[in-house]
């Protein structure tokens, strides 16, 4: 089952109304524009898509609409992440129930122990829910850095699919790609770093995660299949496209961290006729003026408007 989670899996952004309720239609009509564009599979409520900022109601609300939407096409995962394990198993029950073909969760993130307690937490969670489960290394939001041999070790032990790594920690997926070839490949490894994908690629990753696919998901569409194809020159020159388009995230002022991240995706996504609105999650504000502008320029600069 986990040999179908490859490819370009979007994290799908959560559109939000001026009032802050769902945006049904903008979220319906991204979903179709990414599988006209030819993903392999669609990941909801990760960091991009406001898990964190989601009350259990909105999660459902998001996930229902999703599996509706998608309706078969394509391989649907769900974050199922919080603070502690009970309460990620409790979120994981429902998404099984509501048709989610695979779930992801973090390490645990309020009371930090160690490893021994964060590889308790991968197994209870398989052992609660029977779905396939990818551990999401991103310790920048939970304090603990997933490590190689624990992650191969629960690949092996058929705990883990697979793995979604945003850890920014290049060095440490390497050899994770490699240990786990060595292991025989019990993991799918994602890479979740929109701007080397093509690095991710060369060293035997099954795909990627790219927020910014949500913005242009025919790039790293290409991507994947100049990849399949060996073809190196296209992997790099997709890559180097959406590396310009990322800029978008960097040429606003006066905002860090989500705002600026998810915030110009919402607000490019806008201006590219995707999103009604690019309202944020409260307490985050939404992107206006000088900043639209900038990404407004980004988009111009790459050929998108």
């Amino acid at each position: 089952m986990s040999s179908t989670f490859r490819g370009v899996i979007p994290p799908v952004v959560t559109p939000l109304a001026e009032d802050r309720t769902f945006d049904r239609p903008s979220f319906n009509r991204n979903i179709e524009r990414l599988i006209d564009a030819g993903v392999n599979g669609l990941f909801f409520l990760g960091s991009s898509g406001e898990v964190a900022f989601s009350t259990d109601e909105r999660r459902d609300e998001i996930v229902k609409a999703a599996i509706e939407q998608v309706a078969g096409r394509v391989p649907v995962l769900v974050g199922c992440i919080d603070t502690e394990t009970e309460r990620v198993i409790e979120h994981a029950r429902r998404a099984q129930k509501l048709g989610a073909d695979a779930i992801v969760a973090t390490a645990p993130f309020y009371a930090l122990g160690g490893m021994a307690e964060v590889e308790q937490h991968f197994r209870l969670i398989h052992e609660a829910v029977d779905l396939p489960l990818f551990a999401y290394d991103i310790p920048v939001c939970v304090h603990a850095k997933l490590p190689v041999d624990m992650l191969v070790r629960l690949g092996k032990d058929g705990v883990l699919a697979g793995v979604k790594d945003s850890s920014g920690d290049d060095v440490s997926f390497r050899f994770l790609i490699q240990d786990n070839e060595d292991a025989g490949h019990p993991l799918q490894l994602l890479t979740g770093h929109e701007v080397v994908v093509d690095g991710a690629y060369l060293a035997g990753a099954d795909g990627s995660v790219p927020g910014l696919a949500n913005v242009n998901p025919e790039v790293y569409v290409r991507q994947w299949k100049a990849f399949q194809n060996d073809d190196w020159k296209g992997v790099r020159e997709a890559q180097e496209e959406a590396a310009r388009l990322m800029r978008i995230v960097m040429v606003t002022d006066g905002v860090s961290g989500f705002g600026a991240g998810v915030g110009a995706f919402k607000t490019a996504m806008k201006l590219l006729g995707v999103f009604e609105s690019n309202q944020m999650p409260n307490p985050v504000a939404a992107l206006e003026g000088d900043n639209v502008k900038a990404i407004e320029k980004v988009l111009k600069d790459v050929g998108m408007l």
